[in-house]
């Protein structure tokens, strides 16, 4: 399974060699042997290029669970004590994952030499059992699951522009003002162009008409900073523009509850020495982290 799963993976018998530390001539007798086993054909194969059958692609699926278990057993054999070792796949939102995860992995990964990550960063709700990750970190309220969560602390969706723009045009006194000021939508897959307030303790959305409309939060920021308008953005991606006094926060008044943060994996791997390690590093992290954030 594992010498099959290399060849799936590195795309050719000759990098699944070198990957494996083994000659070509046994990986090819090796995945030979299991399809005669199997009575099945799970390597489509060309002189240019190699592909998974439909059959090797359940097989494959299967292959990555079963080692999964074996290496979770292995662990918990060994108990406390086993040192993390092996792939381990961690997801996060882009930009979040990119200011605060990242250091976190690399800290830890100087730790751990025997740990490889592959991270995924995007800004999407990862289904971690059907992407085959291992832990995730999340912003926003999380739906009851299986999945085993561990608070780290909170950001919160702010208002901000620059002082100057704010010089210029005046501070708006409550969300019904937005009309009157240029302002800056991120448009998201999945988040309209909505703007939402918490009024008479209610949440409100709000249909803000932003001359300009960009498909990325930096570019919103970097908007923001430049005194082209208002953006709403969540507090850690302006942090140390708030710091800096590049841009200030308005509406306070007005802001929604703040949304936790929490690192969440799925609990049949929390016997995983390499798991069970990277949460409690990726917490202590992200704890500091967010508690250093602007107020």
């Amino acid at each position: 399974m594992t010498v099959f799963l290399a060849v799936a993976d590195a795309g050719g018998f000759a990098a699944a060699a070198r990957r494996l530390e083994m000659s070509a001539p046994t990986v090819t007798r090796s995945v030979a042997a299991l399809e005669r086993r199997l009575g099945a054909l799970l390597l489509v194969r060309t002189t240019r290029s190699l592909r998974l059958t439909e059959a090797g692609q359940r097989y494959a699926a299967d292959c990555r669970r079963i080692l999964e278990e074996v290496e979770q057993a292995d662990d918990a054999a060994a108990g406390a004590m086993a040192a993390p070792r092996g792939a381990l796949a961690i997801t996060a939102p882009a930009l979040f994952g990119e200011l605060h995860v990242m250091p976190a992995v690399l800290g830890y990964l100087r730790q751990h030499r025997q740990v490889s990550v592959r991270t995924l960063l995007v800004d999407r709700v990862v289904n971690l059992l059907d992407e085959d990750i291992d832990v995730a970190v999340r912003i926003g309220a999380l739906p009851d699951s299986s999945l085993t969560a561990v608070p780290v602390g909170h950001v919160r969706r702010v208002v901000c522009a620059s002082p100057d723009f704010l010089r210029v045009n005046g501070v708006p006194e409550d969300p019904e003002a937005l009309h009157r000021f240029c302002t800056i939508t991120a448009a998201m897959e999945g988040r309209g162009p909505q703007w939402r307030f918490l009024q008479d303790g209610q949440i409100r959305r709000l249909n803000v008409q932003s001359q300009l409309t960009v498909t990325s939060f930096q570019a919103a920021v970097m908007a923001a900073r430049e005194g082209w308008g208002l953006t709403q953005v969540v507090s850690y991606q302006v942090a140390p523009h708030l710091a800096s006094g590049a841009l200030q926060v308005v509406l306070r008044d007005f802001e929604l509850p703040p949304l936790p943060v929490h690192v969440v994996y799925p609990e049949g791997r929390k016997s995983s020495a390499k798991v069970r390690s990277f949460v409690e590093f990726c917490v202590d992290a992200l704890r500091r982290d967010l508690a250093a954030l602007p107020a």
